[in-house]
């Protein structure tokens, strides 16, 4: 599970206030402006509770959300009490106390926000069983909601599975695209001469990483040095053996680590990940997640 620290950032505040001020705007909660006042600034209580069995992706965020949007009402009690953010159908996931009017007001907000992450660490966690004992890593892509990439990638991390790189900023991932209209027996020098070109870089690349589409560019690739990681997009499930095989034939595993992309689903991917292959990058994870039904209702 990924730590408290990892969240309290300013990205995450940032999303927060937008998701503030897009439900509130210039006027508040005006429905709930329509109860007697004091029944606004009465002291209420709240059950967060499981709809649905999954992965909770809140434990750490659920403080910073009250913080932020409904500060006089306290956490009393956050859970699960499984380590790994299990959560079965029924169980009370939290429980909170304080200002009524504040808590309607924050109450959807909270809700879209933890039942979106809780879903995406759901999914994840599907994945990551799938391909257990196998030794690939599951990881997610930057398929993200704008705004949303720093939560989503936390509850990538919730679920077990890895984060990619962050943006385009903090890695280099030279694709099809930038390779487009170069003969395969030129492949080899052209990512050669881009690599020469790291040390002009502002910042130290995280990894370096090659897309190639086909096995002959792939074995174009594996002479190049400097490259950690290979992706194979679209890739059979017999080309993804080819190519493990061609790598470990010319002694670069542990060396450069092969990436499988593309068409990925929970069927598959365990053959998937029998190939051999180090990591698997999952778009579906973030694009695709469905909700974690959750409920938060008077107590």
């Amino acid at each position: 599970m990924a730590e408290a620290s990892e969240l309290d950032c300013s990205e995450v505040l940032r999303v927060i206030a937008l998701a503030r001020e897009e439900d509130l705007g210039q006027h508040g909660d005006v429905t709930s402006s329509l109860l007697p006042a004091h029944r606004l600034s009465a002291e209420g209580r709240w059950r967060l509770t499981a709809r649905d069995e999954g992965r909770f992706c809140g434990r750490e965020l659920l403080p910073i959300l009250l913080r932020e949007l409904a500060p006089e009402v306290r956490l009393l009690r956050v859970g699960p009490d499984d380590p790994q953010g299990r959560v079965s159908r029924g169980e009370a996931i939290a429980e909170l106390a304080g200002h009524v009017g504040q808590m309607l007001a924050a109450e959807r907000t909270i809700l879209n926000f933890l039942q979106h992450l809780s879903g995406i660490a759901t999914l994840t966690a599907r994945y990551v069983a799938a391909v257990a004992g196998t030794g690939a890593k599951i990881y997610d892509t930057r398929k993200t909601t704008p705004g949303l990439r720093t939560l989503e990638k936390y509850a990538v991390r919730c679920g077990g599975g890895h984060n990619h790189r962050i943006g385009l900023f903090d890695a280099v991932l030279i694709k099809d695209n930038h390779l487009a209209g170069i003969p395969r027996e030129r492949l080899a020098h052209a990512v050669f001469e881009m690599l020469n070109r790291l040390a002009s870089l502002p910042i130290r690349s995280s990894f370096v990483e090659v897309e190639c589409d086909h096995l002959d560019q792939f074995e174009e690739l594996l002479k190049v040095v400097g490259i950690d990681v290979i992706l194979l997009d679209n890739f059979e499930i017999e080309a993804l053996r080819q190519a493990v095989e061609l790598r470990d034939r010319h002694g670069l595993r542990g060396k450069i680590e092969l990436e499988a992309s593309g068409r990925t689903q929970l069927e598959n991917v365990r053959r998937i990940a029998e190939t051999g292959v180090e990591r698997i990058a999952v778009g579906a994870l973030t694009h695709s997640a469905p909700i974690l039904d959750l409920g938060l209702d008077a107590a």
